[in-house]
Formats: structure tokens, sequence, C-alpha cells
């Protein structure tokens, strides 16, 4: 037997019927930390289970604003969420789902689509945790752009009222079209259908005005120098370091990639497997990208193809345990999850995205890097594209939720009233203020000597 299916009314009435043990207005609740809670305490342990070297440059990244902090603290926030009342309306999660983890790339079409894309932290869990952690991302956004309160309020209840109408629309389709849906962004208008105003429409526009991606080849010249040994990776600490450039670690590096490189190729579709095999590596940098990730183990490595003028970059990642405590699952290995929830959530994933547990029992995922990709500068967006910016969000992550097959038992829960967004907004704006006390916590910690930053 292949499966049960879904039933959409069944489906619908659970949702309904979670209201009596989760009402939605409970969703506004922040609990409270325990006495004596050290955030940053909490922080700088889980930098001491990475790359020592690397935790000031972690720390440096968060201490930039509010919102860099948000993005490296996913751990705090999914403590608070533990302690939250929540639905037992599970899906795959991408458990990170902030407004700067989104962007845009090529599908293996070569399609340039809008998704979401960083998926380090996914798991099962109940769909509200990813969109608390959206929505709070765009109140903070919106503060940092100097937004008023009612400002920020107006976005923060745009992006919720277009995640709630996007799975109402999500469960009303068939699973197949469900999970083909794609937010194309040279067809944006016919994938999104009436979700947006015309205004809003103009706003979506020019937001993909000011995203649109350079070439690959482009990305790829500002990393290669060329050399008369052939292509190689440029020099760019601390983001890019050449593995030949790390001393004592080099021999290390350059052992943990050729082992990943070979034992993830049979995570491969065979095609895939076959097209790899038509490179050859001649090159291989330590990676630091983000500002969550730093600290953990990462490579660029550097391909060519027929040529030297054929270059193809792969991204090594190490991958460790979900801070979600839902994710749980001792017999999955992290890369192995990565992998699976990317491909669960993304209608178009990384042609060439796979896994491989090494013989010292550490996990990566490997993808490609700068195909094409390139991110929404949200600093630089006014109220109006910042409103329309969070709504683009707000449908891409309610169709990556849909494709759990949970869309119909969603939208039963938040029916079409106000109850769900002004609990959620409610929220956001809490959430808004305890990162602003984590944050300055921080810089506290800085000053008193207890953080060290990068020099």
């Amino acid at each position: 037997m292949i499966g049960s299916g879904v039933d959409v009314d069944v489906a619908r009435n659970q949702g309904r019927a979670s209201r009596a043990e989760v009402p939605r207005r409970s969703l506004a609740a922040l609990a409270s930390r325990p006495v004596n809670d050290d955030s940053v305490g909490r922080l700088l342990e889980q930098s001491n289970r990475r790359l020592l070297d690397l935790a000031p440059l972690r720390f440096s990244r968060m201490a930039v604003n509010p919102l860099a902090f948000y993005r490296g603290a996913d751990l705090l926030m999914a403590d608070d969420l533990q302690r939250t009342p929540r639905t037992d309306l599970v899906v795959q999660l991408c458990g990170d789902a902030h407004l700067k983890n989104f962007g845009l790339f090529a599908s293996p079409e070569r399609r340039l689509v809008f998704d979401v894309n960083d998926f380090d932290e996914t798991a099962p869990g109940p769909f509200e945790w990813d969109v608390k952690r959206l929505v709070t991302s765009m109140a903070i956004a919106a503060e940092l752009r100097g937004l008023d309160e009612s400002q920020r309020t107006r976005i923060v209840r745009e992006c919720l009222k277009a995640y709630r109408s996007s799975t109402a629309r999500f469960a009303t389709m068939n699973q197949l079209d469900v999970w083909y849906a794609s937010l194309d962004v040279t067809n944006v208008f016919g994938e999104l259908g009436g979700f947006f105003t015309d205004a809003a429409k103009q706003g979506v526009e020019d937001l993909i005005g000011h995203v649109r991606a350079r070439s690959t080849r482009s990305k790829f010249d500002g990393l290669i120098e060329r050399t008369a040994d052939g292509p190689r990776i440029r020099l760019n600490p601390p983001r890019m370091v050449p593995v030949r450039d790390l001393g004592d670690r080099a021999a290390a590096a350059y052992a943990t990639v050729h082992e990943v490189l070979e034992g993830y190729r049979d995570s491969l579709v065979s095609d895939r497997r076959f097209l790899l095999d038509q490179f050859r590596v001649v090159d291989v940098a330590r990676l630091v990208v983000g500002v969550g990730s730093v600290g953990t183990e990462g490579y660029a490595v550097l391909l060519t193809g027929r040529d030297n003028d054929d270059p193809f970059f792969l991204q090594i990642k190490e991958a460790r345990g979900s801070v979600l405590a839902s994710a749980q699952e001792p017999t999955a290995d992290p890369g192995d999850r990565v992998v699976r929830g990317q491909r669960l959530m993304q209608a178009t994933p990384d042609a060439f995205l796979g896994w491989y547990h090494t013989k010292s029992e550490r996990g990566f995922y490997v993808r490609q890097l700068y195909d094409r990709k390139a991110s929404v500068d949200v600093e630089r967006l006014g109220a109006k594209q910042l409103s329309t910016y969070g709504r683009v969000c707000a449908w891409v992550l309610a169709r990556a939720h849909a494709r759990s097959g949970r869309a119909p038992a969603i939208a039963g829960y938040l029916g079409g009233g106000h109850s769900f967004v002004d609990a959620l907004t409610e929220f956001a704006e809490s959430y808004r203020v305890q990162n602003l006390a984590d944050y300055r916590a921080l810089v506290g910690a800085v000053d008193e000597g207890r953080v060290a930053l990068a020099t």
C-alpha cells in the first residue's frame, strides 16, 4: 500500500478541532525564561562546540545590529519556542525561516526562482514555529529601517495575512500542483495569482528589479585568479582562505574534502554522478558564510570541466543537530536530515545536492556554490518594499509547508478571521523586544571583555 492519502474535509475539521486544544490566541504567549538565564553564556557554549578560532568572527557578525544577532541566535529562539503553546500540525520546518533565508537562484532547468535557501536547522515541527521566526524577523528589520510601531505592525500583519490566504489557496489545490508550484521570477504574477493587489504587484516587480542575479560566470570571475598552473581560488580572508594557506591544518582539510566528495557522489542519482565525473578538482578553500553557521566546517571546491575556462564550484558544509528539540532523530545523519528537508521544502532543489557521513562520525552536505544566487538587501528596503517582500516570503513558506500535505488542516486551524494574525503579531512584537535585550546583552559582554570580536 502506497499511502492513505488526504481527505480534505476530514483534514480541515481536524485543523478546526485543534483550536480547542491550542487556541489561536494562545500562540501570542512568550514564556518567561528560567531564573538567572544567561543568553550570552548559551551562545558561548554553542561556539565552544565549533571551530574555536572562528568564534570571534561569528560574534563580530552578530554584533553588527539586532537583525544580524537574530540570525545567529536561532538557538535562543528555539529554546523559547519549546516553552510556548504549540499545535500538533507538524510539517517539515525550515527551522530558521528569517527573512534573509529566502533568495533567488537558478533551478536545474535554469529558471530563476525565489525560494527558501538555507536548511541547516530543518526538522519536523509545528508549522507556526517557522511563521513566528519569519514575522519576528520582519518586525526587527522594520525597526532597523527606522519604521515606527504602526508601520511595523502593518508589515507583520500583511505577512501573516499572506501566509493565511496562501495556505487557504494551497489547501484547494491537488497534491501534484502543490508539489510543482514554484515562484518563477520571470512568471511571478502567474504563480501568485490573486494573492496581491495591483499596487502590491507593482511592488513585487520593483523588488525583483533590485535582486536580479548576476551571471554565474561574473560571480566566478571574482573568486578565481589565473595562475601558471591554471585557475585557483582567490584569497579573500576571512570569508575565503585557500586550504593551501592553512598551514598545519591543510592536510586534514584536504583529506576531509576528498573523503566527502568521494562518498557524497553515491547520494546523487546516476545521471548527476555521470555529470560530476566530467569535472576535476583544482583547488579548495575554507569558506565562512552567513552568521548562524559560522564556526562549522565548510569549504568551497573549485572544479573545471572541459578546460580551464569551464569553472564549477561546489560548497561542502558541515551539518550538525538542529537547534529544534523536535529534530531529535537519533538514527538520522545530520547531512541526510538537511538534504531530505531541502528536497521536501524546495520546489526546485539543487541538482548536485547530496550528503555524506565521514568515518570520523561527522555529517556533511554538498551543493552548488553561487548558482546564479542573489539575495535581497533588506536593510535598504523602504516600508512598501519590505511589506511586499514579507508577502512574497509568506507565499513561499506556505507553499513549502503545503508540500508536507498539511495545508487543509492548517487552513482549517487558521480560519478566515483575525485570531491567528492578531496572536502572531503580538508574539512578533514581544520577541522583537526580547531579541533586542539579548543583543544588548551581547554588546555588554563585548564591552566587559567576556566575548571577543575578530580584529
